[in-house]
């Protein structure tokens, strides 16, 4: 039996500094960088989806990081077949994969297994589409409530593409999304160390808000101004990240700025509370503070000398 390929993962809340940890880890390692955060695959978003910048890539390998046009959906299965490619390219290359990222879903697709959902036909898929389009994602949020209530708790009212995606996956087959991955068979000759970045809510808000008011200045509107003269469709793929939708709302409606940050604080912190939730769950997160780089870094050589 070939030996099983060693991942660490480092997961967290949005806004708990991520990025800095995975370049402490990468020093340390001889590692290279791994996305699995879904926003954060979309080209020409950098900053409000906060991508690590040219000159944190710089220090390192990285992948996955902005490389998927904004009209295009990306689907959990898929996206973990090419994260697990990348770190298998990693790991040829001598190169510690590290894997960065706040959605827990493409995770779990990996360490658990890939649900076997069959392909979907296209005319189903742009049959919702157009609902979604017409009548807007928390109406057919709402429906997926009915249907799919476990799934439907999960991700949030203004997200049409894991909505839309939920919605075909019942129509054309008869299964909620939900019991979908419950079918899921784990994937083989794969270790992972989770490493989750602990903190609390309330003192994680005044950063998220700092967080946003740093994006703006560095352009974050311009730079939706632009996305979206590319691909003048709101609901596009690549703008259901927080951040675009209240963007968007101040280009295309009017809306005042101070209550456009008022709603992105609100929308990203509970988002955070959702993120945490998740992975609080996972008794296979080993939680460190953010700052404990130490502690990370020995938790991190201990797992990949037991690998080896």
């Amino acid at each position: 039996m070939s030996q099983a390929l060693a991942l660490i993962a480092l997961v967290g809340a949005t806004g708990t500094g991520k990025t800095a940890v995975a370049l402490a880890l990468a020093k340390a390692l001889g590692g290279g960088v791994v996305n699995f955060d879904s926003r954060q695959v979309y080209q020409g978003l950098d900053i409000v989806t906060a991508q690590p910048t040219l000159a944190e890539q710089s220090q390192c390998p990285h992948a996955l990081y902005g490389y998927l046009p904004v009209d295009q959906s990306i689907r959990a299965g898929a996206f973990s077949e090419e994260i697990l490619a990348m770190a298998q390219k990693f790991n040829a290359q001598g190169v510690v994969p590290i894997l960065v990222g706040g959605t827990g879903l493409y995770l779990k697709s990996l360490v658990d297994g890939l649900a076997p959902i069959p392909d979907i036909d296209a005319s189903i898929r742009k049959e919702i589409m157009h609902e979604c389009q017409t009548l807007g994602s928390p109406v057919l949020h709402a429906r997926l409530s009915i249907i799919d209530p476990q799934y439907a708790a999960r991700i949030h009212p203004n997200d049409p593409q894991r909505i839309c995606r939920a919605l075909e996956v019942y129509t054309a087959t008869g299964q909620t999304l939900s019991w979908w991955h419950s079918q899921a068979a784990p994937a083989a000759h794969v270790r992972v160390l989770q490493i989750g970045l602990d903190t609390e809510l309330k003192a994680l808000t005044p950063r998220l808000a700092q967080r946003i008011t740093a994006m703006l200045e560095l352009g974050a509107l311009h730079e939706v101004e632009r996305a979206y003269d590319q691909y003048p469709q709101r609901t596009a793929p690549g703008f259901s990240g927080i951040g675009c939708p209240e963007l968007l709302a101040v280009l295309l409606d009017g809306l005042d700025m101070d209550e456009a940050q008022r709603l992105w604080l609100r929308n990203t912190r509970a988002y955070a509370k959702r993120q945490l939730t998740w992975f609080r769950k996972d008794q296979r997160v080993f939680w460190h503070a953010p700052e404990d780089e130490a502690g990370i870094v020995a938790r991190a050589l201990s797992f990949v000398s037991s690998s080896l």
